[in-house]
């Protein structure tokens, strides 16, 4: 398992918080939004990708933190 912090354009309000259950979302000074949280192999991670993806939010990166 690895976590991965991924940061998406724009600062979603909580009620986004219901589509990433198992992440943290932090709103940034710079208008983004972090989501952080463990996945566990790389076919969870395409499919959190794939979710930002349909839900039309700009991605800016992802990052694994350990």
């Amino acid at each position: 398992m690895t976590v991965y912090e991924v940061r998406i354009a724009g600062r979603l309000d909580p009620s986004w918080s219901g589509w990433f259950t198992d992440f943290m979302l932090t709103s940034g000074p710079d208008h983004t939004t972090t989501l952080r949280g463990t996945i566990a192999d790389q076919s969870e991670l395409h499919g959190l990708l794939a979710r930002i993806r349909d839900l039309g939010l700009p991605l800016i990166s992802v990052t694994p933190t350990n």
